[in-house]
């Protein structure tokens, strides 16, 4: 979902970009979604305890989110080199790892 939540903030950087309406992008980034759709639904399917998986459904939220930030953040460090982390930034990771840490804690 990162790429389709925040990969269309560079496309002002590129010219065959400029002429796409509001509507364009919308789309576009529905395409994009669904792509990522195909593999995080079956993950949460398959994934779920109540389906045979090995998860509850709090450790899948959680695992997800963690995940999620983590891509998130390469991704903001590799497109927008603009971007810089600070500490209270990776403070704010340690304790989502922790948030993971718990949520797994029996």
């Amino acid at each position: 979902m990162i790429l389709a939540w925040y990969g269309h903030l560079k496309f002002s950087e590129w010219n065959w970009s400029k002429r796409l309406t509001l509507f364009a992008i919308i789309l576009i980034s529905w395409g994009i979604a669904l792509f990522e759709y195909i593999f995080q639904v079956p993950a949460n399917k398959y994934g779920f305890k109540g389906n045979g998986g090995p998860f509850l459904l709090i450790q899948l939220k959680v695992l997800q989110e963690a995940i999620n930030l983590f891509v998130f953040a390469v991704f903001t460090l590799l497109v927008f080199k603009n971007e810089t982390f600070r500490l209270n930034h990776i403070i704010a990771f340690v304790l989502i790892l922790m948030a993971v840490y718990l949520i797994f804690k029996k």
